[in-house]
């Protein structure tokens, strides 16, 4: 799986650090398509990949929110985590998730992403995801 945290997730924290606003990034989306290298120019979970609603038939709808934490990888608190559980209404393959700061499929920005191999769902299957930002 590639991981990548684009210069959007870095203005994110940015902002986040300097008190001068921003979202918490905790929405979830997941995307289908074939994958390419991801890229820390990457602005959403394309090129080649859509970002689907949890019915994987369509491309507009909302994110799941997912639930932050702070977790100790090597020192205390130097990972941020978000958990969270999406369920396809529609069947599909996901290849692709990520994290944004906002609900809405098609805006806000994107703090992270990760490819993956196709996992095929049914209506009614779902995926747990963990996210995890290390920073060392």
């Amino acid at each position: 799986m590639a991981t990548v945290y684009p210069y959007t997730g870095r203005a994110i924290t940015t902002n986040r650090i300097k008190g001068a606003g921003g979202t918490e990034p905790l929405q979830i989306g997941w995307g289908t398509g074939a994958q390419t290298t991801a890229l820390v120019s990457d602005t959403n979970l394309g090129p080649t990949t859509v970002e689907k609603d949890v019915d994987l038939t369509t491309g507009t709808g909302t994110r799941t929110a997912g639930t932050s934490s702070q977790v100790t990888t090597d020192q205390t608190n130097d990972t941020y985590q978000v958990v969270g559980t999406r369920t396809a209404t529609g069947a599909g393959a996901v290849t692709v998730a990520g994290l944004f700061d906002n609900a809405t499929i098609g805006s806000g920005n994107m703090f992270m992403k990760g490819d993956f191999a196709a996992i095929n769902l049914a209506n009614g299957d779902s995926i747990a995801f963990t996210f995890k930002m290390k920073f060392s």
